[in-house]
């Protein structure tokens, strides 16, 4: 799969059936040892490097005998992201053998649990899509999947909310994920316009992203009121697109501040079990020159998340009522 951008946050342990084999103390060490050499090389966040480094060499001197790999994975993560204080940077455990990638610049792909994160078991994301009172439409997305994987599922959502007269597009359990979040943007907000800006350490090179020219179905357009609801589970690509809507100036997003993770990551292998998910890039909206890592995606519109959809319908209701007093609203013309 093409990582274009960001991938999902939480700490993905791949298939671990009842009674696997634990990892023993050599590839314990073997993966710290690697993790250690990638974070040096290659972590986008050189000022956080040492400590994470330190962090690591402390559970190196630990590992003296055979642990559960996924209880490891998780130990380990916990220290990484105490130190780094980066959500993306974490170990990935998986009980079949990680097979070494072709090049050893390349990064390795895990998709063993990719339908379980972005498969038709969670609707490739599209958790709810609601007309309520006064036209106005609900999307909660909880996962952007990968574009061949639920792409024409997402299309077919931003079809559906477009007849609306104000949309709400509820993050606050969203995670992250795939190239889709651009897809979303494409049926919001002016075709071409900039989205992101990813810097590469390794690579010391700058990509940059448009919002799509032309998308599937119907757009819901650039002129109708917009509301996105945000909490701290808000993260990763979630972030990128209330991020960059409020960027825009075309949407207000109403909730709690987000997560705070900016940094785009890979897969490297580390042991025969083990892959460290390692954030290589940062981002950078080209209309503010930042992001959002360690801060969140602040809202406009600050409100405890349980309170947030409330606030938002009525924020829409009384958008749309002077859209329509105005004679903004195409309905309301003679």
């Amino acid at each position: 799969m093409t990582r274009i951008a960001f991938l999902f946050a939480p700490l993905m342990i791949l298939a671990h059936p009842a009674g696997a084999a634990p990892v023993d103390a050599a590839e314990q060490r073997e993966a710290l040892r690697s993790a250690i050499e990638l974070i040096e090389t290659r972590y986008v966040a050189v000022e956080r490097v040492a400590a994470t480094v330190a962090a690591l060499r402390e559970l190196e001197a630990t590992a003296t005998g055979a642990v559960d790999g996924a209880d490891f994975a998780r130990t380990v993560t916990q220290h990484l992201r105490q130190a780094s204080r980066d959500g993306h940077l974490g170990l990935t455990y998986s009980q079949a053998p990680i097979p070494e990638a072709a090049d050893a610049q390349d990064p390795v792909t895990l998709n063993d649990d990719f339908d379980q994160w972005y498969g038709t078991g969670v609707n490739h994301g599209v958790e709810r899509i609601e007309r309520l009172d006064g036209n106005i439409m609900l999307l909660d997305l909880r996962v952007f999947p990968p574009a061949e994987m639920g792409g024409d599922v997402i299309a077919a959502a931003m079809t559906l909310v477009a007849q609306g007269d104000a949309l709400i597009i509820d993050l606050r359990k969203n995670g992250g994920g795939a190239d889709t979040v651009s897809l979303v943007l494409g049926y919001l907000v002016e075709p071409g316009s900039p989205f992101m800006s990813t810097y590469n350490r390794p690579r010391d090179e700058w990509t940059h992203q448009s919002v799509p020219a032309w998308v599937p179905g119907r757009r819901f357009g650039a002129e109708k009121p917009l509301y996105v609801l945000t909490s701290s589970r808000t993260f990763s690509a979630a972030e990128a697109l209330a991020y960059s809507l409020q960027a825009m100036g075309r949407a207000t997003i109403v909730g709690e501040a987000s997560g705070g993770g900016a940094h785009p990551f890979e897969y490297r292998r580390v042991s025969a079990h083990f892959a460290l998910d390692l954030p290589e890039g940062t981002s950078q909206h080209p209309l503010t020159g930042a992001n959002w890592q360690d801060v969140g995606v602040i809202p406009d519109v600050a409100v405890p998340q349980d309170e947030a959809l409330d606030v938002a319908l009525r924020l829409a209701r009384e958008a749309v009522r002077g859209r329509s007093a105005s004679g903004s609203d195409p309905r309301s013309l003679p």
